[in-house]
């Protein structure tokens, strides 16, 4: 029994420490392992299956809503790059530059993509001509590289996973339609699929992407209290367009400049998934999400009939479209009940002798944990039933932790007693100016997450920091 129980043993307890038990679980779910090139991560196949999950849904979406895919290349010379001011100077310090190809210097260096949006610009301005050839809505799934100091898998890698759409427009009405329809599509992801409640809004100045003219944002609270930006969208007016002498001739051949939007998610949102849901035994996973929803566990399989009613099981689960496994391993009970739990398949049926001659078998959810008798004719139905049941829930226990950990700060003091006594977000209004925001950062690690769109009631009519006159409530906490 001491050997069944060995796998969950090794997971540091989330009260004990967040960090280390977030570590236990995307290596002991074989989620990750660690690389050769410090700060980048080796991608197993069950975190890989996740992300294609998360891929297969998210592209469905975006392409209900016109988008295209295509691909670009991953270097971007030095001279591109320095086009749009503000935009190289965001990304400057993370930059990788390659300086060489094979053993000859290069005449320019050249950098590996942090993002893409002057590669677009560049194939934008000899591809648009005309308000015929508008507009363009283009999403990629790439890789990128950014050079950070501090990494932690999923959460942030020197290379790491995304799609990145870049679209371009006739009008400022039309760039910014779109800007927050993805924003929407980005959230409804998040709740209907990852059971992960969001707060929309939009960034601050200090906060915006560099070269936007404003960027949006859905933010997410971790069991542990900070706060995880999940997914971002930017209007970039015409700013890029100038730079790159992006220009089209309108109904009235006059030559206009485009109006652009960027937006992504990123691999952090299997991190994401881990820190909303998981526990001491593991990962817990919404079925949505799961690539396997449900694992069957013979009991004695030696014993006659055992393995052939479990593989009978399967395949009517599989038939249902239920994405169920059978294992048949030579590990005991009690090892498999460990190993399904670590890697938080939604559900297990157990199935014995006994259970076979009474004509039923053992449903567990891996989210309570809670025991179901289940006819055996009514397997496929009750499961579906239940995974449906889970997801539900796993979204409803999740906005309630969120909600619970909201609370409104009306001055200052109250703010920073907030900040050291109770994680989470902390609604609070603002002057606008950025000193504060440095001034908050600077002595409480909190920074603004964003400026909402459902809610907005004026808690105050100063700002939580200076005292001045307020009328912008922002949510604040601490954040990944």
């Amino acid at each position: 029994m001491a050997k069944d129980k060995k796998l969950v043993e090794a997971i540091t307890s989330m009260e004990t420490d967040f960090a280390q038990w977030y570590t236990d679980v995307v290596k002991k779910a074989e989620l990750i392992d660690y690389s050769s090139v410090k700060g980048c991560m080796i991608i197993k196949p069950a975190g890989y299956a996740i992300w294609e999950k998360i891929q297969k849904e998210l592209d469905h979406r975006f392409k209900e809503t016109g988008v295209e895919n295509v691909y670009m290349p991953m270097f971007i010379p030095e001279s591109l790059l320095e086009k749009e001011k503000d935009h190289v100077e965001g990304f400057a310090p993370e930059v990788a530059w390659v300086t060489h190809g094979g053993l000859n210097p290069l005449q320019e260096r050249l950098c590996v993509r942090p993002t893409s949006e002057t590669l677009f610009c560049d194939f934008y301005k000899n591809d648009i001509q005309s308000y015929r050839d508008l507009p363009k809505v283009y999403n990629q799934w790439c890789s990128v590289v950014r050079w950070e100091k501090e990494t932690r898998p999923f959460l942030r890698s020197r290379e790491f996973l995304w799609q990145e759409g870049h679209t371009a427009h006739a009008t400022a009405e039309e760039a910014e339609e779109r800007t927050i329809q993805m924003l929407n599509v980005y959230a409804d992801f998040c709740e209907e699929v990852l059971a992960m409640p969001v707060v929309r809004g939009r960034k601050t100045e200090k906060e915006k992407f560099a070269g936007a003219e404003a960027t949006y944002t859905i933010e997410a609270l971790m069991h542990d209290g900070k706060a995880l930006q999940s997914g971002t969208s930017h209007n970039f007016g015409d700013g890029f367009a100038k730079a790159f002498e992006i220009q089209y001739t309108d109904k009235n051949n006059k030559l206009q400049y485009v109006h652009q939007t960027s937006w992504g998610m990123t691999t952090r949102l299997i991190g994401a998934v881990i820190m909303v849901h998981g526990d001491d035994s593991g990962l817990v996973l919404p079925p949505r999400i799961a690539p396997t929803q449900v694992m069957v566990i013979p009991i004695q399989q030696q014993k006659d009939g055992v393995l052939d009613r479990a593989n009978e099981i399967r395949e009517e689960l599989i038939k249902m479209g239920i994405a169920a496994k059978l294992d048949d391993s030579d590990k005991s009970p009690g090892w498999k009940f460990s190993e399904q739990e670590m890697r938080g398949i939604p559900v297990r049926v157990e199935l014995g002798p006994k259970d076979i001659a009474a004509g039923k078998c053992v449903l567990v959810r891996r989210d309570t944990r809670e025991k179901i008798e289940c006819v055996l004719g009514e397997v496929a139905q009750k499961v579906r039933e239940l995974l449906d049941t889970i997801q539900k829930e796993m979204f409803e226990r999740a906005k309630a932790h969120r909600d619970e950990h909201i609370c409104d700060a009306h001055n200052y003091e109250e703010f920073k007693i907030m900040v050291n006594n109770r994680p989470g977000f902390i609604r609070g209004m603002w002057c606008g100016e950025q000193k504060c925001e440095d001034l908050i950062k600077e002595e409480t690690s909190a920074t603004s997450r964003c400026m909402p769109f459902q809610d907005q009631d004026q808690i105050s009519d100063v700002c939580v920091c200076c005292g001045k006159p307020a009328h912008k409530l922002v949510y604040w906490g601490k954040a990944y």
